[in-house]
């Protein structure tokens, strides 16, 4: 069965400094094997970008949350695929950026701003994490689609 699911960016986030809430910069240039630029998460790893779905996120405000866009540290945030659902392995393709998918989930470090005012985050469960396969740039706006391979 092929996959063919198709999102749209609503966010674009980076931070200079780890350990803050990132920014959203509406368009990034996305290096290969690195990241977005500037972000301080970015480097020679197998989680150089974050993702979120935008539904997730939403869904969390609904309980009372007070988030950003980068609230949860996430670089980009995708309306209309359940990105925890991927499998490790899968591509996401955005204009000439294309990202594998490498993780899903993550440990939270004690003491989250987030988990300390709801007493929850969801980027542990929710979140995904890519390696750049491709350079380019993505914008607020651009799709987003789900692909099997990089041909």
């Amino acid at each position: 069965m092929k996959r063919e699911e198709t999102g749209i960016i609503k966010a674009v986030c980076i931070s200079t400094r780890k350990g803050t809430a990132k920014r959203n910069v509406g368009t990034c240039e996305v290096i290969e094997n690195y990241g977005l630029k500037e972000d301080a998460h970015a480097g020679n790893w197998h989680r150089q970008v974050s993702l979120l779905s935008y539904e997730k996120i939403e869904k969390f405000k609904n309980k009372g949350a007070i988030v950003e866009d980068g609230s949860f540290g996430e670089n980009i945030i995708v309306q209309g695929i359940d990105l925890k659902d991927l499998p490790i392995g899968i591509f996401l393709r955005c204009n000439d950026v294309i990202l594998e998918l490498t993780q899903i989930g993550k440990e939270c470090h004690n003491g989250c701003e987030i988990y300390q005012k709801m007493g929850e985050c969801i980027m542990p469960k929710e979140g995904v994490f890519a390696k750049v396969i491709s350079s380019g740039v993505i914008s607020v706006g651009d799709i987003i689609k789900v692909t099997e391979n990089v041909h």
